[in-house]
């Protein structure tokens, strides 16, 4: 209890500056002997704690104290800054009064070294909304209604119990319990068209795994691209997943769904893709480019 008492003593004086051992007594609930006695202690520990008489008299610390010399280390100082920073930026909130204040405790500049902005390009915002609704929604544990699109051309109504939001991939997604399915399930964020956060709430989740674990065990798809498309493959792919060619080429082996968005996906590619494997894949990429030329020839 003394050793609680001593720390909050020692922060009360960091951001007051100074404080009477009757002030310290009335806010910790103890007699004024005591806090004397804790002053004591701390000054014994080796912090700079002196008491002054007078009218302008009381408890101080040297002007000059930081924490570095007690208890955090000059990387541990600027690890909490930066880790104060990216939670203030992708809460979207405003945290400068945080940051500053301990920028001045730890007398360290906080460089503004980090950006995130969760809208795609030419969103005004919506992107934002959606993530800090969600957010706020898993940890209240409030149940939400989403108007989702699907990968088969479905768009539906589902309320969920989310659990977590996941980055991977260079993308958003809510891993959540579904109400309707009894099941798990992973949402993209860009898909959510709508959401609600309701009142309704749930108690602690338990899910299965990661979110590899919910899709199941996709198929190795084979590709080659010329070296002219580095550039995008490096984008898309994981360097572990290429291979490149003496010529240049590059060939790709990755575990991917085989729906309607790979075919998308690989035909976004145009002329500059080889599928080697599997075979079907090709010919169903071969069909939806011929619909596509059918489509648009006139």
């Amino acid at each position: 209890m003394q050793e609680s008492r001593l720390f909050k003593i020692l922060y009360h004086l960091l951001d007051k500056g100074q404080a009477t051992a009757p002030e310290l007594a009335e806010k910790f609930e103890v007699s004024v002997r005591t806090i004397y006695r804790d002053i004591d202690a701390l000054s014994g520990a080796g912090i700079p704690v002196y008491t002054e008489t007078g009218r302008n008299g009381g408890i101080h610390l040297l002007n000059d104290f930081v924490l570095d010399k007690t208890i955090l280390s000059e990387t541990e100082k600027q690890e909490i800054l930066a880790a104060l920073q990216s939670i203030h930026i992708t809460r979207n909130m405003d945290g400068s009064r945080t940051l500053q204040k301990l920028s001045a405790l730890f007398q360290l500049h906080s460089e503004n070294w980090l950006e995130v902005d969760f809208s795609r390009w030419g969103n005004p915002g919506y992107d934002n909304e959606t993530f800090e609704l969600l957010r706020s929604a898993v940890i209240r544990r409030r149940n939400v209604k989403l108007r989702y699109a699907g990968s088969y051309e479905e768009i539906r109504e589902r309320t969920v119990q989310p659990y977590k939001l996941v980055y991977k991939a260079k993308a958003w997604y809510l891993q959540a319990f579904c109400t309707e399915k009894q099941d798990w399930r992973v949402f993209k964020l860009n898909r959510i068209l709508e959401l609600e956060v309701l009142e309704e709430g749930f108690s602690q989740l338990n899910p299965p795994g990661p979110i590899e674990t919910f899709e199941g065990e996709y198929p190795k798809v084979t590709l080659r691209f010329p070296k002219e498309m580095s550039y995008r493959v490096y984008d898309e792919f994981d360097k572990t997943q290429i291979q490149r060619q003496e010529n240049g080429d590059l060939i790709v082996s990755a575990n991917m769904p085989e729906d309607s968005w790979l075919i998308g996906f690989l035909l976004s590619f145009g002329t500059r893709v080889d599928i080697l494997s599997p075979a079907h894949l090709k010919e169903s990429v071969a069909e939806q480019a011929k619909l596509i030329y059918e489509k648009n020839r006139t």
